[in-house]
Order: structure tokens, then sequence, then C-alpha cells
């Protein structure tokens, strides 16, 4: 099975839509995944997600099942940059996070000082839950670290849904900390991560990411890619986020 998760395209999140540049990106990316034989859609109920997503689903003529959690990442907390004031859990200063060890730890990130009596943990589990519930409903049902081929497939399943949902869905797939992830990467709007199941033992199955974010559909069409979401790459590029 092969699993397509698609950030959605430059956000207006004024208006939970897509700016002008945010439609252009979700209609180059149809155009790509409308050449893909594609057995299933699954989109974040928000209004960014389900435009990007509808420029696909109305070139091919298909609809897309809509799960309340795969919108983005609820998870709020009182970071140390931002004192007395709940904020999204995943948009921390390199100095902060980096100094919490825990942070790195797959199954303890969520205990963190920081993140108790909030819903960190509860949203963590919500999505995690949600995505075991579809797999198995796929034909991949979750035991330990790795998951029972049931019904092993060929199938391509596509996810319109948001960065930071993402991060936590690849961490539950990968072993990794969604912590490290929500840091150490960033999907460029429409950007497209590929993970594909492996079955190297008959009925037992692994996911590995063969591509994160990608956005070959931007650069074909010299559309550039949108900075939404990244930080100046030097402090003094006044032109970009700070």
């Amino acid at each position: 099975m092969k699993i397509l998760f698609v950030r959605h395209g430059e956000p207006d999140y004024e208006h939970d839509s897509l700016t002008e540049k945010g439609d252009r990106e979700a209609s180059l990316l149809a155009d790509m995944l409308c050449r893909m034989d594609i057995k299933a859609f699954y989109c974040s109920p928000l209004g960014r997600a389900r435009r990007t997503a509808d420029f696909t689903l109305d070139k091919m003529g298909r609809e897309a099942e809509i799960l309340p959690w795969l919108q983005e990442f609820r998870g709020r907390c009182v970071k140390p940059n931002i004192p007395g004031k709940e904020s999204i859990c995943w948009d921390w200063l390199p100095s902060d996070w980096t100094a919490r060890k825990m942070f790195y730890d797959r199954d303890k990130w969520v205990l963190a000082p920081e993140f108790e009596g909030t819903n960190v943990s509860s949203e963590n589990d919500k999505v995690i839950r949600g995505l075991d519930e579809l797999f198995a409903g796929l034909g991949y049902e979750r035991s330990g670290e790795l998951y029972r081929a049931v019904r092993p497939n060929n199938d391509t399943v596509v996810f319109f849904c948001h960065f930071a949902v993402q991060c936590v869905m690849l961490g539950h797939l990968l072993g990794i900390s969604p912590m490290v992830l929500f840091q150490g990467l960033m999907a460029a709007p429409t950007g497209v991560t590929t993970v594909v199941t492996e079955e190297r033992k008959e009925g037992i199955a692994a996911f590995r990411m063969l591509s994160f974010g990608s956005v070959q559909h931007l650069y074909v069409a010299d559309e550039k890619p949108s900075f939404a979401g990244r930080f100046c790459e030097c402090y003094s590029n006044t032109d970009e986020l700070h």
C-alpha cells in the first residue's frame, strides 16, 4: 500500500482557505494526481485542506472521506518563549526544545512538563487511533511496532491534511518523536510525502518513507514553492519570516 500525505496549498488562514498562489499550487498538484491510479481520498475538515482537495477531486470526478482527526494537530501548551499564553505545541525556538531531552523520545515526548495538564497527549492518541483504525479497514492491522498484512495490496491512498498532523502520523509509522519531526522537517504548501509498506516477511508490514514534501509538480510548471511555514534562512533576510 502506498500513502500520499499532501499538505494544503499556500494558506489564507484568516478565511481558512487558500491564497491565489495556493489555488495555482493546488491546480498543478491536481494535474499530477489525476495521472495516478488512486484507490481512495481522505481529507481534513478544515477549509484550506478541502479547497486543496477540490481541484483534484473535481478534475477526477471523485469524492473524499472527511476525517475529523486529520485536521491540523490541536495540541496546545505554554512555551518558554511565550510565558502565560497558550499556543500551538509544535512551534518552538530551537534553543528551548533541544534543551528538553525527553522531546527526542518517541514515547516520552508527551510527558514533558510543558505538556502536563494539556490536551497534547489526548490529541496525539486521537490521531494515532484514527490512523490505525483506518489502516485496519484498508487491510493493515497494528501489532506492536509493525502491521499485520491481513489483506496486503498495492493500492494508493491520498490524505489532504496539514503539516503538524502529518508529523504525528509519520512519527507513529516510523517510530520517531513527532517533536523531532515538527522542528526538523518542513513541507512546502502542496508538498507530497510518499510512504509505502514493505512486506519483507509474508504477512508482516513495515512503513518506509520514499520522499518527503515533494513539490516537483510546482517546479515543472515554473511555480516557485511558497515560503509559508518556514523561517528566515539568515537573520538578515528581512523579507523572510522572523
